[in-house]
């Protein structure tokens, strides 16, 4: 016979409850300053803006010759003009002369003996970047809640945005399965790259024994903890129990596929997120459960945008149950690759999971659904 098992779960609290607690046991973290060179990848705390427009006059935006268009708007081959004084020469990103509105290209300009002759026409603007066009006076680059993207981080220093507000979340992610060591522990090295690119700092702990995740849980050097192992009902599994002793479990076991032996709680007011220690079972609770808590704790108001693709093979998912379904391109669409469990083979073949909703037995071959990316 099965031994007595050390915690039980009781009910799947589906999907809203479960978002729902979240919300009310994490609130974002302090905001920091940071340089904009570091802040790649974070979550701005307030509007990125500029205070002064830039640039704050025309600049030219090719090697050439600074020209009023006015005075060359005749000028071609047959018809040179010319130019007197001799049009002074600028290069690309130097600020436009006095007088000047346009820039002429090296060969449209012959300069003998002093003077200077145009062979080509020019109009107002041309080839001339005008005052405030990278950005104006007080305008909003990036709003408080989205992520910085590397080509937001270029764009801001291009402007003279030297600092940003940025919220980083600490994360503390312990593996406690009894049978990881810090070597093996390959959940916990996923979570952790995981939570940096969403804009936390999780570097991953050791892996502990019973006693030392219980004083990891307690730490005060985090925002958030998140353990991996212990959460099902064998003779060896006591996180949850552990986490009741010491602080608060809120939900045990959660209406998700895989992963529902996962569980919520807090120590004070430290959210805590036990998650299976079955690879597959963890990184779907984190990809349905964990994001939302790391963005709560970040402020985060966006999202990965999910890719519109079609299903070239049905999705079949029990009712009740939200459900993370890996899929891989095939001829005509995508095409599930696992459904409860997913292989490793599946896994290095997807290109990315289709989220089934809890109201939803699956979808039609032929279905458009929102194909979302893989840590």
């Amino acid at each position: 016979m099965p031994p007595e098992p050390i915690q039980r779960v009781s009910r799947l609290a589906p999907l809203p409850e479960i978002y729902a607690g979240i919300d009310a046991v994490a609130a974002p973290v302090a905001a920091r300053e940071v340089e904009v060179s570091q802040a790649y990848g974070r979550i701005l705390a307030a509007d990125a803006s500029v205070a002064a427009s830039v640039p704050r006059r025309p600049l030219a935006l090719r090697d050439g010759f600074a020209v009023d268009s006015e005075r060359v708007s005749d000028a071609g081959p047959y018809a040179p003009v010319p130019l007197e004084p001799p049009p002074a020469w600028v290069e690309c990103g130097d600020p436009m002369p006095d007088g000047s509105d346009a820039v002429l290209a090296p060969d449209a300009v012959t300069l003998a003996g002093g003077m200077a002759e145009a062979h080509g026409a020019a109009a107002p603007g041309d080839h001339v970047l005008p005052a405030g066009a990278d950005a104006e006076a007080g305008r909003v680059l990036r709003r408080a809640g989205e992520r910085l993207r590397a080509a937001d981080l270029a764009a801001l220093r291009a402007a003279g945005v030297a600092r940003v507000a940025v919220r980083e979340p600490r994360v503390r992610v312990i593996a406690i399965h009894p049978g990881i060591d810090e070597a093996n522990d390959i959940v916990g090295a996923l979570l952790a790259r995981a939570i940096d690119r969403e804009g936390g700092l999780a570097p991953p702990a050791p892996a502990a024994d019973a006693r030392a995740w219980e004083r990891g849980l307690a730490g005060g050097d985090c925002d958030a903890v998140v353990a991996i192992g212990g959460t099902g009902m064998g003779a060896r599994d006591a996180s949850v129990a552990t986490l009741a002793r010491i602080g608060r479990v809120d939900v045990h076991g959660m209406g998700i596929r895989p992963g529902d032996s996962a569980a919520l709680g807090t120590i004070g007011t430290r959210p805590v997120l036990l998650l299976p220690g079955r690879f597959d079972a963890a990184l779907a609770a984190w990809l349905l459960v964990g994001r939302r808590l790391l963005a709560r704790l970040a402020g985060s108001r966006s999202d990965d945008p999910a890719a519109a693709v079609t299903l070239a093979r049905k999705i079949a998912s029990p009712i009740g149950l939200a459900e993370v379904v890996p899929v891989g391109y095939g001829e005509g669409g995508v095409e599930p690759l696992a459904s409860g469990y997913f292989p490793a083979q599946a896994l290095t073949r997807a290109a990315g999971w289709i989220f089934v909703p809890p109201e939803s037995e699956g979808f039609a071959e032929g279905t458009t659904v929102g194909l979302r990316p893989l840590p």
